[in-house]
C-alpha cells in the first residue's frame, strides 16, 4: 500500500465536486463509488443491499481496489447509482493503516 499525506480544506457543500475526488465520511462502513473506470482491480459481489444516509438501498455491482495520486483504497464498494466517492475514515484507520486527523478548518490523512 502507498500513500502520501494530504491536506484538504472541508467542503461547504458537494456541488462541484468532481468524479475523481474522494469524500472522507466518518458514518460510512466501507468505501464506495459509482465510477467503475477508477478501479485498478474488481471482483463480481454477490448481491449485497447497500443502505445510504437516507435509507435508500442500492445494489453492489462488484468489489475492488482504488489508487489514487494520495491513497490506495481497498475493498471499495461499486455502487454504479451513486453521485460521489465516499472514502470510509473507520476503514481507513482501522484496513488501511491510515491516520486521519480532523480540525474545525481542514484534515490531514
Amino acid at each position: 500500500m502507498f500513500a502520501s499525506s494530504s491536506v484538504g480544506q472541508l467542503p461547504h457543500s458537494f456541488s462541484g465536486i468532481s468524479h475523481s475526488e474522494w469524500i472522507l465520511n466518518s458514518c460510512a462502513s466501507h468505501h464506495i463509488s459509482p465510477d467503475s473506470l477508477s478501479f485498478a482491480s474488481m471482483t463480481p459481489s454477490s448481491f449485497i443491499p447497500t443502505m445510504t444516509a437516507d435509507d435508500t438501498l442500492m445494489p453492489l455491482a462488484n468489489v475492488g481496489s482504488v489508487v489514487t495520486p494520495h491513497l490506495s483504497l481497498l475493498n471499495v464498494f461499486l455502487i454504479p447509482k451513486l453521485t460521489l466517492n465516499l472514502a470510509s475514515v473507520g476503514q481507513l484507520c482501522d484496513f488501511d493503516n491510515y491516520l486521519v486527523i480532523f480540525s474545525f478548518f481542514f484534515y490531514y490523512v
